[in-house]
């Protein structure tokens, strides 16, 4: 039991994905300019991220590991086929403002990475549970990410005004450096409470 708590708790503190491993950053800088599509973004990479752990834990005692990355590239990539082919059916106006970035899961790090540090080598119920702590680690970065650019950027908040009407809005928070400078912060402050410090 304190295996599951630890796979699912540990991604949201001490072993963030995006403050603590640095992964998932170009994401998390490119749809972040309103909390609608990062959160759409969060739900389709945790959704992508959660199968794929399971099914290349389900794999691995079959699968060849001189093929591994293969296999796992092609579970991947097959998984995020049917969440863009799904949000373009069911969502078609938030999928044509993520763009080409839900197709880039499979580019993402994070998701390769729990595939070949731990669903290969832990069971299947353990990696599905690891799988949906990282996405929820990532989605919660994610959207306090979109939440501080929307609000500063627009005074909205998921497009309901929040701010005063007068308000015009800080067009740096919603470009690519005001996102680094927030990420940067958060990150900061992350590292702050759980005392992370870089070993040389």
């Amino acid at each position: 039991m304190a295996k599951f708590k630890e796979a699912v708790l540990d991604p949201l503190s001490d072993n963030n994905p995006i403050t603590v491993q640095v992964l998932g950053i170009c994401s998390a800088l490119a749809v972040t300019i309103k909390v609608e599509t990062a959160v759409v973004m969060a739900l389709a990479l945790t959704s992508v991220l959660t199968c794929s752990n399971l099914i290349i834990s389900l794999l691995r005692n079959v699968m060849p590991m001189k093929i591994r990355m293969i296999v796992e590239m092609t579970v991947i990539a097959s998984l995020v086929i049917l969440a863009d082919n799904f949000l373009k059916a069911y969502m078609f106006d938030v999928s044509r403002q993520l763009s080409v970035f839900v197709g880039l899961i499979i580019t993402n790090c994070i998701v390769m990475g729990r595939a070949e540090a731990f669903a290969l080598q832990n069971p299947p119920r353990l990696s599905l549970i690891d799988g949906f702590g990282n996405g929820l680690g990532y989605s919660a970065v994610l959207i306090i990410v979109a939440s501080l650019r929307e609000v500063i950027g627009s005074g909205t908040w998921y497009d309901y005004r929040i701010l005063w009407l007068s308000y015009e809005g800080n067009g740096l928070a919603i470009l690519a450096p005001g996102a680094f400078i927030i990420i940067g912060l958060i990150i900061w402050i992350q590292r702050t409470i759980i005392h992370k410090v870089e070993e040389d």
